[in-house]
């Protein structure tokens, strides 16, 4: 299967990426910022960062850990296991030095990981706008309580369909149910066409909503300064 995506990010790491990575939902058409994105490092050195980490510990778990940005500082602090789908991402975290960087599917951990393996979980980069719909991402949370301890934490993001810079993004598809909303597109490399990528967006209100039951309780929520974008803090509830 061709994976523009990852192998767009590895060969940016190795120094050979030659044609930009490309974001497409028909004619339009963005350059995906993999250096801003994936490469720059994450420091706990503000506001932002002190929460994020505040609400980290180990052993954690990295889900879509793209090239280790976050992987590459916890690890020095407790054990963190970072996860993801593409090989070519898998094999660029190793080379960036991430201690244990596999291949793992964030919606398949039941079949991964035993009853409480982890302390803290990580979802940085809103993948998990693809549990596709609100069952989904009750499945996920399910299965994300089942692998963490009882007092586990998690942080995820989204982009929040009821603000009003949503549909600016690329992609984005309007949903007549509230807090809900759809984002699909593609990416392309050097001629390599990915699968269409059909992302769910789930207000703040809706990911509390498909908590309930799971084990977990939405903390808290904080929006950065680009617009719609939002982190959310876990725990068990």
């Amino acid at each position: 299967m061709p994976d523009p995506f990852g192998r767009a990010i590895r060969d940016f790491h190795r120094g050979e990426q030659d044609e930009p990575l490309l974001q497409r939902d028909g004619d339009l058409t963005l350059d995906h910022p993999i250096e801003r994105f994936y490469f720059s490092s994450f420091t706990v050195n503000g506001e932002e960062s002190e929460w994020l980490a505040s609400r980290l510990d180990g052993p954690l778990l990295d889900m879509g850990a793209g090239a280790g940005r976050h992987s590459l500082y916890f690890q020095e602090r407790f054990e963190t296991v970072a996860v993801e789908v593409s090989d070519h991402l898998v094999e660029t975290m190793r080379e960036r030095g991430v201690a244990d960087a596999r291949r793992g599917d964030m919606f398949a951990l039941r079949e991964q990981f035993g009853r409480g393996r982890f302390r803290s979980a990580l979802a940085i980069g809103t993948q998990l706008g693809l549990a596709q719909s609100m069952q989904g991402l009750r499945k996920f949370l399910g299965d994300l309580a089942f692998v963490t301890t009882p007092d586990g934490t998690a942080v995820v993001d989204c982009y929040d369909p009821d603000h009003e810079e949503t549909e600016e993004l690329l992609g984005y598809r309007d949903d007549p149910t509230p807090g809900l909303a759809h984002r699909v597109m593609h990416f392309e490399y050097e001629g390599d066409v990915s699968d269409v990528l059909l992302f769910r967006l789930f207000a703040p209100d809706r990911l509390r909503e498909a908590a309930v039951g799971t084990g977990w309780t939405v903390s808290e929520v904080r929006y950065g300064d680009d617009g719609p974008h939002y982190r959310a803090a876990l725990e068990k509830s």
